[in-house]
């Protein structure tokens, strides 16, 4: 890398830089009972979630996780991605968490529809997460989708 720039390859100085899901996983570490704030986008942005039966299917498998002792806060199926405010238990890690949750949506669903990785944020001390909830659940708002979140059939909290 030095080379290049010290002999003059501005090509490759110049050229954008490219992020992969692979680089957003390095250093991600899971910790059990932490919080974790999960975007994850439908492969293309198609909005594969339009259909009522396919955002039926999402959230149903968001609250089966709770059998597998992951604690569901918060989560809003929107048409073409989906995020979810989960507290992890002890027996699986984060990437394993969202795989499930991918894996079987996509199962019920019958056909793939995910695009690979996802983004989280682990909720830190201090974080006020039912703020937080707040944000995730006015999604629909925000996007012009419902004029009342009440009137969106597809998200849930914790606190209700």
């Amino acid at each position: 890398m030095h080379g290049d720039i010290a002999g003059g390859n501005t090509a490759a100085m110049n050229r954008p830089r490219q992020f992969h899901g692979r680089s957003l996983r390095k250093g991600r570490f899971s910790e059990p009972g932490r919080a974790y704030l999960i975007t994850t986008v439908v492969r293309n942005r198609r909005p594969v979630f339009r259909d009522f039966l396919n955002a039926a299917i999402a959230a149903r498998t968001i609250h089966q996780l709770e059998s597998r002792g992951h604690h569901t806060l918060c989560y809003v199926v929107m048409p073409d991605h989906i995020h979810w405010l989960v507290q992890i238990g002890a027996q699986h890690s984060l990437s394993r968490v969202v795989s499930i949750m991918k894996s079987l949506s996509a199962r019920h669903i019958g056909m793939p529809i995910w695009q690979r990785g996802f983004h989280d944020h682990a909720v830190r001390d201090g974080e006020d997460i039912r703020q937080m909830a707040r944000y995730v659940i006015a999604n629909p708002l925000r996007a012009g989708l419902v004029a009342r979140i009440g009137d969106y059939p597809f998200w849930g909290a914790a606190w209700l």
